[in-house]
């Protein structure tokens, strides 16, 4: 298991810095591919016990970890503050939306992994009793992002880990310290050595994936194209989320002041760094004008700033350098070709302040890429149509919102939109509601996490068991010799079962229906 800080440091070591000032707050090392396939290794060994003691009892573990994380939540929350430069608002909801997961897998694990015992489809299968076992992918390498940092790994971690499966964790080599606690937590309560985490780089990453038997990114579509082609080459299965550009249309009959404020905090929650953040805004031409005032002063009351447990500000700094400048990018590239800057469009350091654009074009930057940044373009439309059609227009399809006083009407459109996941009157809502999937469309991705039985099956591989009713044959009536009378005795009953009309007979009338 990975240490936050290494003794014996090298050059290869990767340093954790707090991105609001720049200071050193951890570091720890790049593992090779040969320290990858040592922890594979153990994790292998240790996997058949696991999955031997059953879900109940890996609930119990489960709850356990669930408990260190509450007694834990404020020097976690530290942790997280210390590698991202978030705000404590934004930081302090990782640990409460962790162990409300694992309370949702613990209490529903048993009952998704039952067997399932399916009637037969046909008279003739009822000799048979079927049964649909899940057993776990014995060991699942799980990739994540720097944009939430402890919450990332128990997204998938925890469904995981109640499969049976073994667990290996690369994080991001940007924001690694939290997962490395997640590990130190879970070696604290004695729990079976079915979970690790290995931090490194790109290669470390690479090593993962061709070492374990089921892969989980979570990440930027370049990335996720790169993995998905080498689980292809491999057959081993996988699931990405990806990137996403999540529009919000408004409609004319919105109540304006609540739309707003929803768009300002899903467009600027954690600097704007989240896969479902509002990154472009449709808004109906009746109400354009009233919403853009109301979203410019919303936002202009934002405090952003280097925070401390204080609750002192709403935004905090951008994880890297790197993303700040496709933030600066975007913008100036809009301003350039006519858009308006109502508020914001400055960076100081790895802060860039909330912005808010108006006379955006569709074609602009900051409405066709990813910008996972602070920034709200907002685009006036005639109607509901050409809000759909607008917000259809994206290589992405992870999320959207559609803001409406008629909640039918809402449904409705949201049926319409090529996303994962439609919130109606809010934002992120989807993304606490585990009984419903998570997944991308198009570009953002691969498969879903949660979705009730679905997001812990996932991490299983269905097994098919039959086994017969009643007094067995010496001979089943198809096995060798062939035989034409044993033939004709089972196609005739299965024509009589399965056919429809007069077909059922075995002879019928020339042209009879």
């Amino acid at each position: 298991m990975d240490k936050t800080v290494n003794p014996a440091a090298t050059e290869q070591d990767i340093e954790v810095r707090n991105p609001a000032d720049g200071r050193q707050v951890g570091r720890v090392p790049d593992n090779p591919g040969a320290v990858v396939a040592a922890e594979v290794g153990q994790l292998r060994a240790a996997q058949a016990d696991w999955e031997a003691c059953g879900v109940r009892e890996r609930a119990q573990w489960l709850l356990r970890w669930q408990d260190w994380l509450i007694d834990n939540a404020a020097r976690l929350t530290d942790v997280v503050q210390s590698e991202t430069g978030k705000t404590r608002f934004d930081a302090e909801i990782e640990v409460p939306a962790a162990i409300d997961l694992a309370k949702y897998w613990a209490r529903n694990a048993p009952r998704f992994l039952a067997d399932e015992r399916p009637a037969p489809h046909s008279p003739i299968g009822r000799m048979k009793r079927l049964i649909t076992v899940f057993r776990p992918y014995p060991l699942v390498g799980i990739i994540t992002p720097w944009n939430l940092p402890l919450l990332n790994p128990c997204f998938d971690a925890f469904a995981a880990l109640l499969a049976g499966a073994a667990v290996l964790v690369k994080p991001s080599e940007i924001t690694p310290l939290s997962a490395v606690e997640l590990a130190c937590g879970w070696a604290e309560i004695g729990a079976p050595p079915v979970f690790t985490v290995v931090t490194g780089r790109a290669d470390t990453g690479r090593a993962v994936v061709d070492q374990v038997d089921f892969v989980q990114f979570t990440g930027s579509t370049k990335t996720g194209r790169e993995i998905a082609a080498a689980c292809g080459a491999a057959l081993t299965p996988c699931s990405l989320e990806l990137g996403g550009k999540d529009p919000a249309i408004v409609l004319a009959d919105a109540d304006v002041e609540r739309a707003a404020a929803g768009i300002a905090y899903g467009g600027l929650f954690n600097s704007g760094q989240v896969c479902i953040s509002v990154e472009r805004v449709y808004v109906e031409a009746p109400i354009y004008t009233r919403f853009v005032a109301s979203l410019t002063e919303q936002v202009e009351k934002l405090r952003q700033g280097q925070d401390g447990r204080g609750f002192d500000y709403d935004i905090g700094a951008m994880a890297t350098a790197t993303q700040r400048d496709i933030v600066q990018r975007h913008v100036a590239e809009a301003v350039a070709r006519g858009a308006r800057i109502m508020t914001g469009g400055n960076a100081t350091g790895n802060f860039f302040e909330p912005t808010v654009l108006v006379d955006v074009e569709h074609s602009m930057s900051c409405v066709t890429e990813e910008t996972f940044g602070p920034t709200i373009p907002v685009i006036e439309v005639a109607d509901e149509d050409e809000a759909v059609r607008l917000a259809n227009d994206s290589s992405y399809g992870l999320s959207a919102t559609v803001w409406t006083g008629d909640r039918q009407r809402g449904e409705h459109i949201a049926r319409r939109l090529e996303v994962g996941a439609v919130n109606i009157n809010d934002a992120f809502a989807n993304l606490v509601n585990f009984a419903l999937p998570m997944g991308g469309w198009k570009d953002s991705g691969i498969g879903a996490r949660w979705g009730g039985a679905a997001g812990i099956r996932k991490y299983c591989r269905q097994q098919a068991i039959t086994v017969p009713r009643g007094p067995e044959l010496t001979r089943e009536p198809l096995w060798y010799p062939a035989s034409r009378t044993r033939s004709r005795l089972v196609t005739t009953l299965m024509r009589a079962v399965d056919a429809r009309g007069l077909r059922k007979l075995p002879f019928r009338p020339r042209g009879g229906r």
